[in-house]
């Protein structure tokens, strides 16, 4: 008998790169007769579970696919109380990885006390080799910057926050 398509465990740390890559939190797969809908919760306050930990009924599934749930390869980073009042946050648009500078010589785009306006390039986020400018899309003064260079982020993860002019 054929080994089953989806108990390769290869294949399915594959597709978990794949959404990880992509910032998805749920895929599914269907070929021929096999299905599979893999799912992650990006919130930081849910339980995190063990890679390819099982959930039957966590979820509303095809009966035949199985939801396998990701935790988040790694922790929001929030804000401390005193700095949410400081005024609002530059979030990354993406998951990636975080650069401060267009090269490993260059100076950073933006430190603490610099004026951002909208189009203003505060960093890059590089995701599946590409680098992508990311601009304030906000008006303000650098008050804090979050994440240190080379540091994993998720989508809607806050990088800088800014003090209202």
């Amino acid at each position: 008998m054929a080994k089953e398509m989806f108990t390769d465990n290869k294949r399915v740390r594959d597709l978990v790169k794949l959404m990880a890559d992509n910032g998805l939190t749920e895929i599914e797969l269907v070929e021929d007769k096999s299905s599979i809908r893999l799912r992650r919760d990006l919130t930081p306050a849910a339980p995190a579970m063990a890679h390819g930990a099982a959930v039957g009924a966590a979820a509303p599934a095809i009966s035949a696919a199985p939801v396998v749930t990701q935790a988040a390869p790694s922790p929001v980073v929030a804000p401390a109380a005193s700095e949410k009042s400081t005024g609002p946050s530059i979030k990354s648009p993406m998951v990636g990885t975080f650069y401060s500078a267009a090269g490993p010589d260059s100076p950073p785009f933006v430190k603490v006390g610099a004026h951002v306006d909208k189009d203003t390039v505060v960093c890059i986020i590089e995701a599946m080799k590409v680098f992508n400018e990311i601009k304030a899309e906000a008006t303000g003064t650098i008050a804090k910057i979050l994440v240190q260079n080379g540091q994993g982020v998720e989508f809607n993860q806050p990088l800088f926050l800014l003090k209202a002019d």
